[in-house]
């Protein structure tokens, strides 16, 4: 009974209340399917030239007829190489030539110019040192050297030139006892030679200072 048809309206069949009311639905639906609004609810119709863009289709044509005459030049210029053998006609008659060469120049000529000032102010630059002054302080430190030394000067050089001649005479026919005396003398002499060293660098010290102190 739960799947039987029910009116709403009460009937005396059940069956042909449920075929009248379904005639009726479609009736309805065709109706609504039918019916026009009252309001205007399109959009507004597109211009033609909109539409068809004369402007776009006259670019493209244009576009066409440059790719079109591009493209006939370079198959005369393919067709004339093959007929030719293919020649040559790149080469570059013009001869090179610097933007800036003028420029670099002047900057050479400047830099010429300030290396040749400076060599004038080094070559007339007078030196800061008394070269009068220094050579009498050298013959003071001389003298002085001379004075106080224990020795005579130049004993070092004189005692290499026997050292040299003795050797000789050993290797001629000499002795043993003058090898040995030859070698206390040379012993003698290095150490007479350290002695002068200490001296004089006790005496340039003394003159150096002394130098200040009167400066």
């Amino acid at each position: 009974m739960h799947r039987a048809y029910q009116p709403i309206v009460p009937t005396s069949n059940k069956y042909l209340q449920q075929k009248w009311d379904k005639d009726d639905y479609q009736k309805h639906r065709t109706k609504v399917q039918k019916a026009t609004a009252v309001v205007d609810t399109k959009g507004p119709q597109t211009p033609v030239h909109l539409q068809v863009k004369l402007k776009t289709l006259q670019i493209q044509e244009e576009r066409l007829a440059i790719i079109t005459r591009d493209n006939q030049i370079l198959s005369s210029k393919l067709a004339a190489i093959m007929r030719s053998n293919g020649t040559v006609e790149n080469w570059n008659n013009y001869s090179y030539k610097s933007l800036n060469a003028e420029k670099r120049q002047r900057e050479l000529m400047q830099i010429s110019r300030e290396n040749q000032a400076i060599l004038q102010r080094i070559m007339h630059c007078e030196s800061e040192y008394n070269r009068s002054r220094l050579k009498e302080d050298w013959e003071k430190a001389e003298r002085v050297q001379k004075d106080i030394a224990r020795y005579p000067r130049g004993l070092k050089t004189v005692q290499k030139s026997k050292k040299k001649v003795r050797i000789r005479g050993w290797m001629s026919g000499e002795t043993s006892d003058d090898v040995q005396e030859q070698r206390e003398l040379q012993q003698r002499g290095e150490k007479s030679t350290m002695l002068i060293k200490r001296t004089f660098n006790g005496i340039q010290g003394l003159a150096t200072s002394a130098d200040s102190i009167s400066f």
